[in-house]
């Protein structure tokens, strides 16, 4: 399920957001989104080394680089998206396993 907030970015992240919601045809929400899944799994990864995600932070970039000037796949960002996604709720749930006692979870 989909919650809604307001965020306030300054215009430089605004303008930087729109370019790449433009690049790889999505949504302003969906790149946000994206974005922040991406600081989860670093974080997470940084914060627990033992902690090994099904897609690292630097496989993703070189997914992207790989691929930068070329036309992406709808299909296939949103294979990828879906991928991290799932990879970001485990993340989550493993932080939280490991700072928050078990009957918060």
């Amino acid at each position: 399920m989909l919650k809604k907030y307001q965020v306030l970015i300054p215009d430089w992240l605004e303008d930087y957001i729109k370019y790449v919601a433009e690049r790889y045809d999505l949504s302003i929400s969906e790149i946000i989104r994206a974005e922040i899944c991406f600081a989860v799994i670093s974080q997470v990864s940084h914060f627990y080394p033992e902690y090994k995600a099904g897609i690292s932070s630097v496989e993703l970039l070189e997914a992207f680089k790989k691929n930068l000037g070329k036309d992406f796949e709808r299909e296939e960002i949103h294979k990828i998206l879906s991928k991290v996604y799932f990879e970001t709720r485990k993340a989550v749930e493993y932080r939280l396993s490991r700072e928050l006692p078990s009957e918060n979870i």
